[in-house]
């Protein structure tokens, strides 16, 4: 919990710079019609409001990154009720089990008492936020169990993995509209909570940002120190909360001329938001080196990375922006990471890569203005190594899992 109290002046600091990026002009973001545009001859910004997300007039209010980025809308369900708690005391024992073979036993266990039978008759009843806890201990089991690439409704998935527990992994993807959440942010940004109850409401990344945390679901018994897999998934948590004004400057940056005059100002605050990101995580690096680990959590992190689970919204909001990973990596390969998120989020990723293009064409050109957007890129670029020493350093530990700071 070091980072939290450490990082806290920093960012104070670049967030009233960012407010400052913001408060000189970031579009109007709104869902205007297909024909607002042609008549006006302006660029549409990105929308805020995927004009999916407006379909349907019964779905729930869209999610609008700059208020709390990718952080679930409100803290995550803590303690589930009624036949639900049996999968919570599942996902609690498969986090702590041995090995997957013991993982799977604990499955085959609940399905023999008809627990999982139960459950997925009572999906429909969920509320949203009750499935995303309810998912969060399915992705829990299914990565303790070592089925987390399995696509749960494939044929092929039931020669591997219990029936019975494919059933209602399916039935839980369907409820919450997203078939790929076995990942880190269902992992991360759903399995937190404040230490201690809040005094008065305040933002949820606020919240993230200023409270100790603990994990809802343990990867350690409880009574002993947290494991590295749980400060691992803390810190993406904490990152996403850091990196809430990373969001706000994307929009500022959307549909901006690379010759306006506010564009180098934000791309400059773009520099020290990814900076502060990246002192954030070399602060948890200690205490994640010095953490307990066990085979069984790095096999789950080694799966995780295997699939392009690991990778943290918030790194891909600051790509979607500076378009490192389609440069570098292929479009493929950007959407691959992305299909772990939710639909709208992904849609507002698809958004930032259409409208901040003009402002990516700085990088084939000269001058200042062209030199503060490499710097950017080149911000993102240390930052991701800066994350990716960390997976490294839960994963296998070492004396100085970071190089030195650039």
């Amino acid at each position: 919990m070091g980072g939290t109290a450490m990082m806290t002046t920093t960012m104070d600091e670049v967030a009233a710079d960012a407010a400052r990026a913001t408060e000189a002009g970031p579009r109007t973001v709104t869902a205007p019609g297909p024909e607002a545009g042609a008549r006006s001859g302006v660029p549409i910004p990105a929308p805020r409001i995927p004009p999916a997300a407006t379909a349907d007039p019964a779905a729930p209010a869209p999610h609008d990154p700059c208020a709390h980025g990718f952080l679930p809308e409100r803290p995550p369900v803590r303690s589930m009720i009624g036949t639900w708690t049996r999968l919570d005391a599942m996902a609690r024992a498969a986090a702590v089990a041995p090995d997957r073979e013991a993982a799977i036993a604990l499955v085959e266990r609940a399905r023999r008492d008809e627990e999982l039978a139960a459950l997925r008759q009572r999906v429909s009843r969920l509320s949203l936020r009750n499935a995303e806890a309810a998912a969060m201990r399915i992705a829990v089991v299914a990565v303790s169990c070592g089925w987390c690439g399995l696509d749960p409704q494939a044929p092929a998935a039931r020669e591997v993995a219990d029936e019975a527990f494919l059933d209602l992994w399916a039935a839980i993807a369907h409820r919450i509209d997203h078939d790929q959440f076995v990942a880190l942010p269902t992992l991360a940004l759903h399995n937190w909570a404040p230490e201690r109850k809040p005094r008065r409401h305040i933002p949820i990344d606020q919240l993230a940002r200023t409270e100790a945390l603990v994990p809802i679901v343990r990867w350690a018994p409880e009574g002993q120190p947290l494991s590295r897999l749980d400060r691992l998934m803390l810190a993406a948590t904490r990152l996403e909360a850091h990196g809430i004004w990373l969001f706000r400057l994307a929009e500022t940056l959307a549909g901006r001329s690379p010759d306006d005059c506010s564009t180098p100002t934000a791309l400059r605050r773009l520099v020290r938001v990814q900076h502060a990101l990246r002192a954030q995580l070399h602060a948890e690096a200690a205490e994640l080196a010095a953490a307990p680990a066990t085979p069984q959590q790095r096999a789950v992190l080694g799966a995780l990375a295997e699939q392009g689970a690991l990778e943290p919204p918030v790194l891909q909001a600051a790509d979607a922006v500076l378009g490192i990973g389609g440069r570098r990596m292929g479009e493929g390969r950007r959407q691959l990471l992305r299909r772990h998120l939710p639909a709208q989020h992904r849609a507002w990723l698809s958004a930032m890569d259409r409208h901040c293009a003009p402002v990516r064409t700085l990088a084939h050109r000269g001058g200042p203005d062209a030199a503060v957007y490499r710097e950017a890129q080149e911000s993102l670029i240390a930052l991701r190594r800066t994350y990716t020493a960390l997976v490294q350093a839960a994963a296998r530990p070492a004396a100085d899992p970071f190089p030195a700071a650039a």
